[in-house]
C-alpha cells in the first residue's frame, strides 16, 4: 500500500494510538569498519583480520516511538555464508515476521515507515498489510532520504561500537553484532537521539 508521507503517518499514529516504527537494513562482513584507536607514539596500529572475506551478516532493524513511552529497538539477522544458491539478503517473509514480532512485543497498533526498497513493495507485503489493517499502516519514506530515518543513526552507533574489531568467522561476527545491538537496545536515550538527529518529532496526542 502507498503511504502518504511521514506527517500523514504521525497523524495516523495519533488516531490509532499506535507506535511509529522506522525500519531499515544494514550489513557487515568480516572486514571491520575503520575507527580511531590507540598505539605507541610513532607506531601505526595494525588490526589483523582474515584475508578471505566471504559471508555477511545482514541486519533489519526497527525503531519504535510513542509519546509517553520509552523508545524500542527490535531487529532480525540474516546470515549469508557465501554458499552457492544461498539467499544473500532478507526475504519478504522475514520482513513480515519482523512486523509481526514487533506488534506482539509492543501489544499496540503500528505505523510502519520504510523506504522504497524493491522487496518492501512486493504484492505479498501489500496483501499482508491490507489483511491486518486493524493494527498496521504502512508509510513510504521519500526516495533517497535516509536522513529522515532514525534507524540510520543506529547503524552509525553500531559501526562506531564495532570499529577495529577482530573475529575469525561469521559465528563470532554474529555474537558481536548481537552484543552491540543489545547494548543500544537498553539505552533508550540513544534511540531518542537518533530520532532527534532527523529533525522529526513524535508529538504528544
Amino acid at each position: 500500500m502507498e503511504g502518504r508521507g511521514v506527517a500523514a503517518g504521525k497523524s495516523t499514529a495519533a488516531d490509532l494510538g499506535a507506535y511509529v516504527c522506522f525500519e531499515d537494513e544494514t550489513g557487515q562482513g568480516l572486514r571491520p569498519p575503520k575507527g580511531r584507536t590507540w598505539a605507541p607514539r610513532g607506531m601505526r596500529p595494525v588490526v589483523r583480520v582474515r584475508g578471505r572475506n566471504a559471508g555477511r551478516v545482514n541486519v533489519a532493524g526497527v525503531l519504535c516511538f510513542r509519546p509517553g513511552r520509552r523508545a524500542h529497538l527490535f531487529y532480525a539477522l540474516h546470515v549469508c555464508r557465501g554458499r552457492r544458491g544461498e539467499a544473500k539478503s532478507f526475504s519478504w517473509r522475514q520482513y513480515r515476521d519482523l512486523i509481526i514480532a514487533t506488534h506482539e512485543h509492543l501489544g499496540a497498533p503500528l505505523v510502519w515507515c520504510w523506504d522504497n526498497l524493491n522487496l518492501h513493495l512486493v504484492q505479498e507485503l501489500d496483501d499482508f498489510a491490507a489483511a491486518n489493517a486493524a493494527w498496521l499502516r504502512v508509510v513510504r519514506l521519500p526516495t533517497y532520504a535516509p536522513e529522515l530515518n532514525p534507524a540510520e543513526g543506529v547503524w552509525s552507533l553500531l559501526r562506531r561500537a564495532m570499529a577495529n574489531f577482530v573475529v575469525t568467522d561469521l559465528d563470532g561476527l554474529v555474537r558481536i553484532v548481537k552484543r552491540k545491538l543489545k547494548k543500544i537496545q537498553f539505552r533508550p536515550h540513544l534511540l531518542d537521539g537518533c530520532l532527534t538527529a532527523t529533525g522529526l518529532s513524535i508529538d504528544p496526542w
